[in-house]
């Protein structure tokens, strides 16, 4: 305790820098998105896979730009992303209040995408990695702690307000804080914590001892064989969030009881963050690839087969579990096995999958929920799904431990 108090300590305006802009990211991000879900289908009498659809493209449309925005993060340093792209995420959400045609919807929420869920978390991420190299699992975990907070208090929140105002003003509040957030922003990055790790000969190797491109990483089997972990929690996570409304339905329970119960899914997500930052900074995150899975795993199983409150609310801290260890795991196992000179290029295609996959959820839920397959008859399947990519990611950290020793 004594030693993450210092490390704190000495590396707070860094650290406090990582945690706003995941926070900031919330705005973009499915479990914000879908609070006002019911009200988005009213406006524009859209179904359940309408919706989904809609979604879908308009986050796929974001991947695809993510793969070339992403790398600017290898050109530009993390102050002048991070404004630029808060403030496009300002400037998306202020859309929201004024969006009258599905095209202008489906703009709206491609922007969000795109600087939110995509573009903001991950400046966030590479700068963690870039910045930190003994430490870097608890500054990741550090740094996820604000997308964690935004999990946490947003979605009850803005669910609370809607009892009070109109959804389009609650877009313009979300807008007018992150214009706040800006100075704040710049304030603590006005210098960076180590302005050399643009120069070609520094940062940190990985596998081979060498400094891996964005292609040569793409062609590498430890890619492909983490690909159905880099896919799930993305896709199916956010179809939990985005489907929340029809969720609650399903289940029998108000609205307002399962968004309750998501402060349980962050705390337990933050803790396994935590626990994940200091296993990999100890271990490594190959040590982890095999097993960090496994949470997402018996917790939609056990989402699968119960009505009760209390047993759900346990599956969801499951959930939560696999949720906290992903976010830290995906933020530093590509620094560790591909280096850290092209990470921004690197990582920009991961997060594309990562995006993809959240446009996918929502779809595939969607028109799945409109044939008569609820959610909950979906999570098994989930479960299932998630036993395969953790043991395709055990072979994978098995084949980087190789290519690390």
């Amino acid at each position: 305790m004594r030693n993450l108090l210092a490390f704190l300590r000495t590396n707070a305006p860094w650290l406090a820098a990582g945690f706003l802009l995941t926070f900031s990211s919330s705005f973009g991000q499915t479990f914000f998105i879908s609070v006002f879900a019911g009200e988005i289908r009213s406006a524009f009498d859209l179904s359940h896979s309408a919706w989904g659809t809609i979604y879908a493209i308009a986050t796929m449309s974001s991947a695809a730009v993510m793969i070339w925005a992403g790398s600017l993060t290898d050109r530009f340093r993390v102050r002048h992303i991070g404004i630029g792209v808060l403030i496009g995420l300002a400037m998306a959400a202020a859309s929201m209040a004024w969006i009258g045609e599905i095209w202008m919807l489906l703009a709206a929420i491609f922007l969000l995408r795109l600087f939110g869920q995509g573009l903001m978390g991950h400046a966030a991420m590479v700068a963690m990695a870039r910045w930190f190299l003994a430490t870097r699992g608890r500054a990741v975990s550090v740094a996820g702690l604000g997308v964690a907070t935004g999990e946490a208090l947003l979605p009850v929140t803005f669910v609370a307000l809607l009892g009070v105002f109109d959804w389009r003003m609650l877009w313009l509040i979300a807008a007018a804080a992150l214009v706040v957030l800006a100075p704040v922003l710049w304030s603590l990055l006005r210098r960076e914590r180590t302005p050399q790790s643009f120069a070609e000969d520094r940062g940190s190797a990985g596998m081979e001892s060498r400094m891996w491109t964005r292609a040569e990483a793409l062609r590498h089997p430890i890619f492909w064989l983490m690909l159905p972990a880099l896919l799930g929690p993305a896709a199916w996570n956010t179809a939990f969030f985005f489907q929340q409304v029809h969720v609650a339905e399903a289940k029998g329970w108000a609205h307002m009881t399962l968004v309750s119960l998501f402060p349980l899914y962050t705390a337990t997500s933050v803790v396994f963050m935590m626990v994940a930052g200091a296993l990999v900074d100890r271990l490594g995150s190959p040590r982890l690839a095999a097993v960090y899975l496994l949470p997402m795993a018996v917790g939609y199983l056990v989402f699968a087969l119960t009505e009760s409150v209390p047993v759900g609310a346990f599956g969801i801290v499951l959930i939560g579990a696999g949720v906290g260890m992903h976010v830290t795991m995906m933020a530093t196992f590509w620094a560790e096995v591909f280096g850290t000179r092209f990470l921004g290029s690197i990582r920009a295609a991961m997060a594309a999958v990562m995006v993809l996959g959240t446009a996918l959820g929502p779809a595939i839920t969607g028109a799945l929920i409109d044939i008569g397959y609820g959610f909950p008859t979906q999570s098994s399947g989930i479960a299932a799904y998630f036993l395969i990519a953790s043991s395709l990611a055990a072979i994978a950290g098995r084949r980087a431990m190789h290519g690390l020793a």
